[in-house]
């Protein structure tokens, strides 16, 4: 596993350091892996939400009024 140093500032440094002392983490390190970690995943869903989104963009422009689209999509979760 390779090392990284960080600078933080004072009042950063006691966050991290006091969610270790009360036992969330087992240390600081553990803290920065879990909230890179979820930096990673939420980085994942916004990419394949914007992909979504330009997919949905690409597709054009429907000719249905919103209450059809809205009746649309509940009878398509009653199925």
């Amino acid at each position: 596993m390779a090392t990284m140093n960080i600078s933080l500032p004072d009042q950063m440094k006691a966050w991290v350091e006091a969610q270790s002392a009360d036992g969330k983490y087992a240390n600081s390190s553990d803290l920065i892996r879990d909230l890179i970690r979820r930096e990673q995943i939420k980085q994942e869903k916004i990419a394949a939400l914007n992909e979504r989104i330009e997919e949905a963009y690409a597709s054009g422009f429907s000719g249905k009024s919103i209450d059809q689209v809205m009746q649309d999509a509940w009878k398509a979760a009653q199925s």
